[in-house]
């Protein structure tokens, strides 16, 4: 008789669930990885994206003004420049008061409040500060997608026009989409803030600084700039103010940086 010889092979269920748990294993490494490509790329977008295209539209924004107020502006029999009124034209808004000419102002009509659009444009004026590098254009309003997300400056609705008295009150992002206000915080008392409105100039003076404070202080956009947070922070008496609005820290929106600043006499 033959001897029958039983070879038994033991570990084959234990290895074939062992090959289940590395596929299930890779395949969710795969996962985290696609997903982390995925956020990266987004963040990508948002960060640096989202700020070439605004600042890109911004600064078209800003030639396309300056092209309107150059074509729109009468000539002087002298050569001379803009003659009355404000390139010409009256801004819409509300009026006309007459203000005297000197110290960063020009004399002639000045708009108590800001129109709603320009024609053919978003924006109505142009926001120059020399220290920052930073042009950009001034919208009324501070919807997001409609004028803060573009890269442009918003004009807080019923706050004064520039040049006129009360404060001319501005929000703009610090980070993401153009960031037009992300070094505001470098602002040193002296510096100017410059707003050029259809061939017309007003130029401010930053006289004070509030570092930080909630997104409820809304004093510090009041025709007297001051916080109601911090009663020593702001201004006592009438004027004519400008007051830059950005969320902080970077990166956040839980508080606000507040810069002010004071209409050049």
């Amino acid at each position: 008789m033959r001897d029958h010889v039983r070879v038994v092979v033991q570990g084959r269920g234990r290895r074939g669930r062992g090959a289940g748990l590395a596929r299930v294993l890779w395949a969710a490494a795969e996962l985290t990885v696609t997903v982390g490509v995925v956020v990266l790329l987004l963040v990508v977008h948002q960060v640096w994206w989202t700020n070439r295209q605004a600042a890109a539209a911004a600064r078209e924004e800003v030639e396309e003004l300056e092209s309107q107020w150059a074509a729109a502006a009468p000539v002087s029999e002298d050569g001379g420049g803009v003659v009355g009124g404000v390139g010409g034209e009256e801004l819409g808004g509300g009026g006309f008061s007459e203000v005297p000419s000197g110290g960063g102002r020009t004399a002639g009509a000045v708009p108590r409040e800001a129109p709603a659009r320009a024609a053919g444009s978003d924006a109505y004026a142009v926001l120059r500060v020399p220290r920052l590098g930073l042009v950009v254009p001034v919208a009324q309003g501070i919807d997001k997608r409609g004028v803060l997300d573009k890269g442009y400056v918003g004009h807080y609705p019923g706050t004064a026009a520039p040049g006129a008295r009360g404060n001319f009150a501005l929000a703009g992002h610090r980070n993401t989409h153009g960031e037009p206000f992300r070094y505001v915080n470098r602002l040193r008392a002296g510096d100017e803030l410059i707003v050029d409105v259809r061939g017309r100039r007003f130029v401010y003076v930053v006289g004070k600084a509030l570092a930080q404070t909630t997104e409820r202080d809304t004093g510090v956009i009041a025709p007297v700039p001051h916080s109601v947070v911090r009663p020593d922070a702001g201004y006592g008496e009438p004027g004519s103010y400008i007051t830059l609005t950005t969320c902080t820290p970077e990166y956040s929106s839980r508080y606000r940086l507040v810069v002010w600043g004071t209409l050049k006499r």
